[in-house]
This record gives structure tokens, sequence and C-alpha cells, in this order.
């Protein structure tokens, strides 16, 4: 039987959580203490969550991604989840040091980059400063400057998962009291971030794949377009009937192109 969470009812309810086996681990870096978890083995891959989640939103793609041969690393990003933050404000560049940090704790060379929303910022940033280290990314539902977001509006979608950020804040984050501040300065930093140009997103050289809901309510899909267009050799794929929150609502569908992603980069 498919799974399906279209309106993100059951996500509400119950949450997403990682399945059982991994190992997981903190790693000190630049003024934060960075959970991760890795599951698996062989060729690395990375996945990335969007902004106010955690690690375990990819509760669907964690298993199909070991039975298909990959050692699969989550990390929750810095200030999210498990991991703590300092005072500094947030910024893409340096939750792309923090992924840095992991790959180097569990001595990863070189892995491939699933980033969803604010995890393909991260992405981006990653195989633009160390390509040599990112062997591919799958760039989901994210802008690389503020022409490439519609204005936003809240839906019931929109709700759920917000109303589920807030729950899995105050169970997992050290400071449990403090979710207004966090998604304050997270959202300051998705208002001002990232401001690629295109001359810097042709200068990219790994493979990238940007996917690109049909139900998308963040992101513009000529700003994918432009992506795909514009970053070397990239492609551009598109998810039918879901939106921002793909691996929530039909995993198959989310991981059907990340595992097609996979197997472009052997």
């Amino acid at each position: 039987m498919t799974f399906s969470d279209d309106e993100l009812k059951h996500f509400e309810d119950a949450g997403a959580e990682l399945p059982p086996g991994g190992i997981s681990a903190y790693v000190e870096n630049d003024g934060a203490q960075i959970w991760h978890a890795s599951f698996g083995a062989g060729p690395a891959v990375i996945l990335l969550h969007g902004g106010l989640g955690h690690a375990g939103n990819w509760q669907h793609q964690v298993q199909p991604l070991v039975d298909a041969g990959h050692q699969v690393v989550v990390v929750d990003s810095r200030g999210h989840g498990r991991s703590s933050r300092d005072d500094r404000p947030y910024s893409y560049e340096l939750m792309a040091t923090d992924v840095f940090a992991v790959m180097d704790a569990l001595g990863l060379e070189k892995a491939a980059v699933v980033g969803w929303s604010d995890g393909a910022c991260t992405g981006l940033i990653m195989a633009d400063k160390a390509p040599e280290r990112v062997s591919g990314l799958l760039f989901f539902a994210c802008n690389v400057d503020d022409s490439g977001t519609y204005p936003f509006e809240m839906t019931p979608v929109i709700g759920r998962c917000f109303n589920r950020h807030v729950k899995d804040y105050g169970r997992l984050s050290a400071t449990p009291d403090a979710f207004q501040q966090f998604a304050d300065s997270v959202g300051l930093m998705q208002r001002t971030q990232p401001n690629y140009t295109a001359a810097q997103l042709e200068g990219i050289r790994v493979p990238v794949t940007v996917a690109q809901s049909e139900n998308e309510e963040f992101i513009r899909p000529e700003h994918a377009a432009y992506l795909a267009r514009t970053i070397p050799g990239a492609e551009l794929v598109q998810l039918p009937g879901v939106s921002h929150f793909a691996p929530l609502q039909r995993p198959e569908v989310f991981n059907a192109q990340v595992l097609r992603f996979l197997g472009r980069l052997r």
C-alpha cells in the first residue's frame, strides 16, 4: 500500500522519526554541537532537512536509501532539533561548515547531498565552496535570491507543518521554550540569504538535479527553471501531485527522483 499524507494530518498528529539502527553522535564545530546519525553502508548520501525541522523529517527516505546500498547520513542543522547554536545570526555558509565537520567526524571524503528547502541552500554552498567533497546535489524547494519566492500565504498544510515543528522543538531542543526566537532568527536568514548571482551559479562544478513540486507553495517554477538552466549540466525534474512537503506527503514520488539522481552519479 502506497503511503500518502497530502494534507500533513498524519505528520501533525504523529510527527516523523528516524528508523532504528542508526549510530548517532555530536560533533563540535564553531560554537555549536551538531547532532548527526549514520545508517547503512555504501556510497554516502547526506540528507539536509528544511528550516525549523529536524533530521527525523526524513523518516520515509532513510530506509529505502539504505536498502538501495547507501550509507545515509542525517544532520540536525545548527540550532535545530538536538543541535545547539551560539549567539551569531544563522547563515547557510556556517551550516555548510557544520556538515563538513560531520563528514570529517565520519571519515567521509566525499558524499552526495540531498537538500530540502534550507538544506538545499546549505548543499549548494557546499558544492560551490568544496566541489571535491560533493559528488552531486539534489536541490529541492529552495531559492537562491529573493526573486525566487511567492509572497507568503498561510495554508492549512503549512499550518500543520508549523504546529509539528513547534512540538518537536519543545521535545528535542536544549532550549525548549525559545521556539519563537529560533523561528524569528531562521526567518531572518531565509528572507536575506542566499544571494547567488548567475555568474556564481555558472561556476558550480558538480552534477545538480533541481526538483520542483507541482503544487509548491514557496518557490516559483520559473526560478527552478532558471537554476537548472544556469548551473552547468543541471537537470530539472517535476514532482507531480505534491508540494513543498513532498518527502512527507508522497515518499515514493520523492524517493524515485532521489534514487534516479544517485544513479546518475554512478
